[in-house]
């Protein structure tokens, strides 16, 4: 019973990785900002700074790049962002008051409408 060289070596790579995919560590928005800032400061160099944050350099440079077309295309003019929940919590409840007034509308109009139908029907 001989064993291909290798094969469970590759096996257990497989697992790792798999495991180290999963247990990655996700950077909130503010949390790539603050490590993008600190880089452009310059207080410390690139690769001390990604050491130090636990992140590639590749990583960090993707993001520099990232943050500085955002900010490129804020200035020039592109107004279009994403609405802040605050924004979201407001739009919805006055998307509720407006659907509450036309129900009362409707309403209101079915009732007129039935009112003068039963009033035609009087008159004859």
């Amino acid at each position: 019973m001989k064993r291909k060289p290798g094969t469970s070596k590759d096996a257990a790579d497989r697992l790792v990785k798999g495991i180290r995919r999963k247990t990655r560590k996700h950077y909130s928005s503010e949390e790539k900002i603050r490590i993008v800032l600190a880089g452009l400061r310059g207080e410390e160099s690139i690769a001390a700074l990604c050491r130090r944050e636990g992140i590639a350099e590749s990583l960090y440079y993707n993001w520099s790049k990232e943050f500085l077309e955002a900010g490129k295309s804020r200035l020039a003019g592109d107004t279009a962002r994403q609405a802040t929940a605050s924004e979201v919590k407001e739009l919805r409840s006055e998307a509720a008051a407006l659907k509450e007034v036309v129900a009362e509308l409707m309403l209101e109009n079915r009732l007129l409408k039935k009112s003068s139908f039963t009033d035609g029907e009087a008159e004859e």
